[in-house]
């Protein structure tokens, strides 16, 4: 199987209907306030999506109309619709509350926050290598959106396919696993950037076990083959285990609406915790970019 490098992916235009072999730049300005760490000392955000017209470019209808066979094996099950038609004006949309559905979030890019080589200098986000296989697109969600006639809008999350683990390497070759979530979102803002906090659960689960047989409901209390250094304060973050969920942020801009269908698509970035063990290490700030698509009604 042929490796995925974990950058800004070949993938269809929000705003463009596939064309093979064609390549275009869309460019989607986001505010970004309230955004993780980093991000929340910029006034705006910038997100630029690089897109390249694919054969897997395809919208809502033409997905609709493939056969198992034809998706199988494809990628294609790992993509969201693209939009074609409508505008980029939001107002566009009549004023009230919609009933979001077929929300899906594809990933186009991860980035993981590391301490920089060079003494002095602020930590970065750098770029990795996708190890998980081609699964980790969010689709199927559902929730509430709604737009007033001044532009602003809100989003909220209720249900769906809304988290999907994932790992990505390093390029010192550590691997760090992650749950890309977007389970509960309440996101406030307008059509360039809104933007709110998401929960982020446990990677592991209160009843997964250890090498040494603990865990968060169940298993040993401490490594029981030390029986008398097993409740030393160094191995306490180890025999303490804890599967509390934690919180990530997100920011997403509208590139398209087409009032006519109810589709709405445009660009995201969030940034979520990487997995603790179970409490056992601090988590790494991972950043994740790509396209998102919804329809309302």
């Amino acid at each position: 199987m042929s490796q995925v490098v974990c950058s800004v992916s070949a993938r269809p235009s929000v705003a463009v209907q596939a064309k093979a072999q064609r390549r275009t730049a869309v460019q989607v300005v986001a505010n970004a306030e309230g955004v993780k760490s980093a991000a929340k000392k910029a006034a705006a955000l910038a997100a630029s999506v690089l897109v390249a017209g694919s054969a897997n470019a395809l919208s809502f209808d033409e997905l609709q109309g493939l056969t198992y066979l034809q998706v199988k094996g494809s990628g294609i099950a790992n993509t969201c619709p693209t939009l074609s038609s409508g505008s980029s004006n939001v107002k566009d949309l009549k004023a009230g509350s919609y009933k979001l559905e077929k929300f899906c979030m594809e990933p186009t890019s991860f980035t993981v926050k590391e301490e920089s080589q060079f003494k002095g200098q602020d930590a970065e986000f750098v770029p990795t290598k996708l190890m998980t296989r081609l699964t980790y697109t969010l689709d199927e969600m559902s929730g509430e959106f709604k737009v007033d006639g001044s532009g602003n809008v809100q989003l909220k999350e209720a249900d769906g396919l809304d988290y999907a683990p994932v790992t990505v390497q390093l390029p010192g070759g550590e691997r760090v696993p992650f749950l890309f979530s977007i389970k509960e979102l309440d996101a406030k803002g307008n059509a360039d950037g809104f933007g709110g906090e998401f929960l982020v659960p446990s990677y592991r689960g209160s009843t997964f076990l250890d090498p040494k047989g603990r865990g968060a409901a169940t298993g040993y209390d401490n490594a029981v083959a030390l029986p008398a250094a097993a409740d030393a304060d160094e191995y306490l973050k180890e025999n303490v285990k804890s599967a509390a969920a934690m919180k990530g942020e997100a920011v997403f801009s509208i590139a398209k609406v087409d009032a006519a269908t109810g589709e709405i698509a445009g660009v995201f970035e969030s940034v979520q915790p990487s997995d603790t063990d179970l409490g056992a290490k601090a988590p790494k700030d991972v950043k994740i970019t790509g396209l998102w698509y919804a329809r309302l009604s």
